[in-house]
């Protein structure tokens, strides 16, 4: 028996009208909320600034649970993009949950470059910013060594400055840090390879956070220029989602610009001529050599990592001369290591853990005694470190027997 076409039409039409018509009662309610939202909030934690010099800052955050490590954890996020997206949402907060696990946290935000910060040098942040903060913790804990977690390009220059400066750091977490930049499935490691920097450092002298934003999102252009926005309409309704949603667009499009003489560098030296792992980087006269990163290390990828492709992160571990040392895979994104549902349930409970394991302090220096001598960023003093080595481990998410080291390439 055959169907009526005309009640099939006339189906299908009041199956449209619906259809348009929830699509516009999203659309509107989605414009309303947008409308309400003076200011989204984000950078959740509560944090106090303790620490200044130049652009540059040192927080430190309000704790949200008795402090169960002693020894305080410092965090270098990249110069490329904001601090906050380790804290864009109260309930995935990376930096929550680290401060609810008893962590005593400080992070250092780069600040904004202006064109008067273009000669600021790779040397400038590693051996003079990121030193300065690691010396204001020492003396102000009174812990002769402190723990680094490096994210990102932060990673890169968190290993590069416990390769100088070993003596200053008790334990070492990198996270999605690329370390050898020689990799075919990462786009940004192939344009990287060609693009002249000479000629766009000389010509802007801060490179534009827009160039530097466009690039990331020409990465995957239709998933993060039309599909998302596509797939807005379907959350326009929903407050939270949307709010959420701001969120990440706010913390994409708040690119600082780059500072040129430091981009030239990090470009030619790492992704050009991948130096770091060739054990031919120089930083202000000194060598930088993997080898001599021989505290703990924690070493956390994501396998589906487009800017970071988990082939650029491994090798640190087989590289540096600890042998007490960790990797840690999981199966997600860049973005999604901040604030994925996988993350939030393995990721800061497994820091904490790692961290707590080996934060035996060190013999403390003494502190000052004026709030004057207190308030100086001149170095501290620094001890010899030692020599003494733990047994090696390797692992995914759970420890492998120790295995010799590879060579260096």
């Amino acid at each position: 028996m055959h169907k009526n076409p005309t009640k099939t039409v006339d189906e299908a039409l009041q199956s449209f009208s619906g259809d348009w018509v929830d699509v516009n009662r999203k659309y509107l309610t989605g414009v309303e909320h947008l409308l309400s939202m003076k200011d989204i909030q984000v950078d959740n934690s509560t944090k106090r600034e303790v620490h200044v010099e130049d652009r540059v800052r040192l927080y430190h955050y309000e704790p949200l649970a008795e402090q169960r490590c002693q020894v305080p954890v410092l965090i270098c996020y990249a110069l490329v993009n904001r601090y906050y997206m380790m804290d864009l949402q109260s309930d995935r907060s990376l930096i929550g949950n680290l401060l609810r696990g008893g962590l005593d946290v400080y992070i250092i935000d780069w600040g904004y470059p202006s064109k008067m910060d273009q000669f600021i040098t790779m040397e400038d942040y590693i051996l003079g910013y990121l030193d300065g903060c690691v010396d204001f913790i020492r003396r102000e804990t009174g812990h002769e060594k402190i723990n680094l977690l490096g994210v990102c390009q932060g990673g890169t220059f968190s290993a590069i400055y416990a390769s100088l400066r070993p003596e200053k750091i008790l334990n070492l977490v990198t996270m999605v840090a690329p370390i050898d930049f020689r990799s075919d499935n990462g786009l940004l490691n192939i344009w990287a390879q060609d693009i002249d920097v000479d000629s766009l450092v000389d010509c802007y002298g801060v490179v534009p956070g827009w160039f530097m934003n466009y690039g990331f999102l020409m990465l995957k252009p239709f998933q993060l220029i039309i599909d998302k926005y596509v797939s807005l309409l379907d959350i326009m309704h929903d407050r939270e989602a949307l709010s959420n949603f701001v969120r990440m667009e706010k913390w994409i499009f708040d690119s600082p610009g780059q500072a040129g003489e430091a981009f030239r560098k990090f470009i030619k030296d790492l992704y050009q001529e991948n130096k770091l792992v060739r054990g031919e980087l120089e930083l202000g006269g000194e060598r930088v050599d993997l080898g001599n990163l021989t505290m703990p290390l924690l070493n956390i990828f994501g396998t589906k990592d487009h800017l970071v492709p988990p082939e650029c992160s491994r090798p640190l571990t087989d590289l540096v001369g600890s042998e007490d040392t960790e990797m840690m895979e999981l199966p997600i994104g860049h973005i999604g290591m901040y604030v994925s549902s996988k993350s939030q349930k393995v990721l800061a409970p497994r820091i904490i853990e790692w961290l707590m394991e080996h934060s035996v302090p060190s013999n403390p220096v003494k502190r000052p005694t004026s709030k004057a001598a207190r308030r100086t960023s001149a170095k501290a003093g620094s001890a010899k470190a030692g020599s003494t080595k733990a047994g090696s481990a390797k692992a995914g998410s759970t420890r492998a027997k120790p295995r010799p080291r590879s060579g260096r390439r």
